[in-house]
């Protein structure tokens, strides 16, 4: 499952950090940050459904404020 998100970065360096973060998380198989767009691109693994969705999206966006940027936003809900 394939998913596209607003996101809220200052700089391109954290939209880097952003997606390696992101990229950690269990639950993802790829992440990818586009910096001029303001969109994150997440093809979750096979067994995360739309139910436990927001769970890893919660994971992602803790991990992206403390690897990139404390102000940074994903907006997924």
């Amino acid at each position: 499952m394939k998913k596209s998100y607003k996101i809220y970065v200052d700089c391109a360096n954290c939209a880097n950090k952003m997606e390696e973060a992101a990229n950690e998380v269990a639950g993802v198989k790829n992440a990818v940050v586009n910096f001029m767009t303001l969109k994150m691109n997440v093809e979750f693994e096979d067994d995360v459904t739309p139910e436990t969705r927001n769970d890893v999206m919660d994971e992602v966006l803790k991990n992206c404020r403390k690897k990139a940027d404390d102000d940074c936003d994903i907006f997924y809900k």
